[in-house]
């Protein structure tokens, strides 16, 4: 292939790396030339324990192929952990050029059975440890004029997912992380994306095992047949590509949300209706015109703030 995307002489971190989507973005990283940082505490899929295996494991397979890797078993939960694992890169390679923020856990629950002990492990992982990580790694690109950062948010948060409050809470907090990143990197050649994979990886495992199971056989004979006709296609493999290329200096884009699973690709954007204007704006006017209000007919896509103002004004002027 003539046109081959590489990533010769670049330095990649990923956390959670040591299974599922974050090994297939090590492996083909580095079997394109990235040098891989390969971070992982080897927990449960829950967050419990710990085994500096699971990280080293990968390192040996990228090497098995001749690539360049080195393990971090730190914690993403705090603000050292963060930091060490963005110098396992300085100390090795002297330089931070792409960051896949990709640990994470899960502890699903109905909302009336989610505890503190239950919500905020999961802010702690997913969103204040991309945080932690990102802050250096940040500084890093910012001194260099040049960086990638991909953050994994969630249909689950975007759309909703029953028994999902704190992970899809988390998840999409981390779209509005993007968004302010890729704000402030505008102008520099620094972009932030994020991406909402669909694979079948051992937390969507562990998310379609703790469903309630069927009442009847049939039911449960329709599920089963479901698991392995569908699930067994969301291969992370597939997810890996859009990880690569929204993290290579080709991409062109920032700020941006884009979905995959199975080899299909899709972007989410957050739209905005025409609306409805009234200078007195009553309570019953909200009521009468609810439908003209969500009417998604000429919707538009403001990329950011100022857009959306502008939007406002117009309206109000307009009339």
């Amino acid at each position: 292939m003539t046109n081959e995307l590489r990533f010769d002489d670049q330095v990649a971190v990923i956390t959670g790396a040591g299974g599922g989507l974050g090994r297939e973005y090590a492996l083909l990283l580095a079997s394109r030339g990235a040098r891989v940082v390969v971070n992982d505490i080897g927990g449960s899929v829950t967050g419990d324990g710990s085994d500096a295996a699971a990280a080293v494991a990968v390192v040996e397979e990228i090497h098995e192929l001749g690539g360049q890797a080195v393990a971090d078993a730190h914690s993403v939960t705090s603000p050292e952990g963060g930091q060490a694992i963005i110098d396992a890169a300085l100390d090795a390679w002297g330089r931070v050029d792409i960051l896949i923020n990709n640990a994470g856990i899960v502890r699903d629950a109905p909302f009336e059975d989610m505890t503190a002990d239950r919500f905020e492990p999961l802010l702690d992982v997913h969103l204040k440890g991309a945080f932690y990580v990102t802050r250096p790694a940040w500084k890093a690109m910012c001194a260099n004029g040049y960086g990638r950062i991909l953050n994994t948010c969630s249909a689950a948060g975007i759309l909703g997912a029953a028994g999902m409050s704190n992970y899809g809470s988390a998840k999409t907090g981390l779209i509005g992380l993007t968004r302010v990143l890729a704000a402030e990197a505008a102008g520099r050649d620094i972009k932030i994306n994020a991406i909402a994979p669909i694979a079948y990886t051992r937390m969507l495992a562990h998310s379609v095992d703790g469903a309630a199971a069927p009442d009847d056989a049939a039911a449960q004979a329709v599920l089963d047949d479901l698991v392995k006709q569908y699930l067994q296609r969301l291969d992370p493999a597939l997810v890996a590509p859009v990880a690569a290329f929204l993290t290579h200096r080709d991409c062109p884009v920032s700020g941006e949300i884009y979905t995959v699973g199975a080899g299909h690709v899709s972007r989410f954007f957050i739209g905005r209706t025409k609306g409805f204007f009234s200078p007195g704006l009553s309570i019953e006017e909200v009521r009468d015109h609810l439908a003209d209000i969500r009417d998604e007919a000429g919707y538009t896509v403001p990329g950011g703030t100022a857009d959306e103002m502008g939007e406002l004004f117009a309206a109000i002027m307009a009339d």
